[in-house]
């Protein structure tokens, strides 16, 4: 039940990123300059305690949010970082802190704030202020504007933000949006955005076929600053329910081929896989409980070209509440059994001989087996049958035993 009110909550989210109209935040020098240029929308969803029961909220950024502008900043001196800052309702602020090299910028840290103490938004909550961050993929080119149509996620603890919509562009020269534009991952096909670990092997554009058996297994890595963060070896199918041109309902299975390109982030709370085939892009984003040592797939997103039969061009669809393919830290979590993960009404993956790893990955090796309840339960199916056939010789053996003996008994007593 409550996963339903969470899904619930966050397609809410999504209809409402229809209707909310973008906001647009700008931070200046001391002379007047613009340095930071940003149109976006942003929904947050957070679980909080009450003093009964666990609660989800789902609200979006107003208009009436507004530029901190005692912690925006374009940097002083020789500071590389830029912020901008957020504010909103009743202590409530997002923060993007920017960095650069020579050649990019990136949201290197994005930190949500939010007061517990606002009852129009979290009522009967217990606690106070809380405070949560992570780094992002947002990042493009020096001189080039940041764009990201699509829904893009951020998990944190207790937190999601949902951003959608946006056009963004730090470290500017011109008081406004540069010419040249840095697609996000979300919304390109073709090719891989920018992340930790890359491997891209030549794809193409046309949309994929039909499936006439089951997929190949595709083995990936992801590694960051301190190795290894992901290892998995699975097949992959995608399940599409489109509506044709001639007002018919047709649901198709496609196989992700295994030689892929993909690529990845490492993180201390969160994994991210993307994997890209022409014009299909799967993400995979794990995260951990410290609490229960724990790490599991919360988030999944396909986007997927449609045969030309189809009336739209393309099904683009998130799920960040999940909680599959749960398995201990330190270990690798398998299942030979096919496996089907819901993203929405009209997209599912299909996994086949998964094993996967995520977090802690000692000599950057699968660690000891966590087997899926379907696997364990194929298992049982043969032991029950072997059993039971064992059950029954007995039965025979002694009942043969008893029908002998009372055979010699009767030729005694004549």
């Amino acid at each position: 039940m409550a996963a339903r009110c969470k899904r619930g909550l966050l397609l809410g989210a999504v209809l409402l990123g229809f209707l909310q109209a973008s906001s647009t935040f700008e931070v200046t020098d001391d002379s007047g300059n613009i340095c930071i240029l940003a149109n976006f929308s942003v929904h947050f969803t957070v679980q909080y305690n009450t003093s009964t029961t666990n609660e989800n909220r789902t609200f979006s950024l107003p208009s009436d949010a507004h530029v901190l502008k005692n912690v925006s900043s374009c940097g002083k001196e020789k500071e590389i970082s830029q912020v901008l800052a957020v504010g909103f309702g009743h202590g409530h602020s997002l923060h993007l802190k920017f960095e650069k090299n020579n050649s990019s910028y990136v949201v290197s840290t994005l930190t949500f704030s939010y007061n517990l103490s606002d009852t129009s938004i979290f009522p009967n909550a217990t606690g106070g202020k809380k405070e949560v961050n992570s780094t992002t993929d947002i990042k493009a080119a020096l001189n080039t504007t940041y764009s990201c149509h699509n829904k893009n996620a951020i998990s944190m603890t207790n937190v999601t933000v949902l951003f959608s919509n946006v056009t963004l562009e730090a470290y500017l020269t011109g008081n406004t949006f540069s010419k040249k534009e840095s697609i996000c991952f979300e919304d390109r096909s073709t090719t891989v955005a920018p992340a930790t670990t890359t491997h891209i092997p030549a794809t193409t554009s046309q949309a994929p076929s039909p499936a006439k058996k089951d997929p190949d297994v595709g083995h990936y890595n992801v590694s960051g600053a301190h190795g290894i963060c992901l290892l998995a070896a699975m097949g992959l199918q995608v399940n599409v329910t489109y509506s044709t041109k001639n007002e018919s309902i047709t649901s198709q299975v496609f196989n992700f081929p295994q030689n892929g390109s993909y690529s990845g982030s490492c993180d201390n709370d969160t994994v991210t896989l993307n994997l890209v085939s022409g014009s299909t892009t799967l993400r995979f984003q794990f995260v951990q409980n410290a609490s229960t040592d724990k790490y599991f797939l919360q988030g999944l997103g396909v986007n997927i070209s449609l045969p030309s039969e189809a009336k739209g061009n393309r099904i683009a669809a998130d799920n960040n509440t999940l909680s599959a393919l749960k398995a201990t830290v330190g270990k690798s979590y398998r299942c030979v059994a096919e496996e089907s993960v819901w993203i929405s009404g009209n997209a599912s993956v299909n996994l086949f001989n998964v094993q996967v790893q995520a977090f802690k990955i000692p000599g950057g090796k699968f660690g000891s087996v966590e087997e899926c309840q379907m696997d364990e339960n194929n298992m049982l199916i043969p032991i029950i049958v072997g059993a039971a056939l064992a059950g029954l010789v007995l039965i025979v053996l002694i009942a043969y035993l008893i029908g002998r003996k009372r055979s010699h008994a009767g030729y005694q007593t004549i």
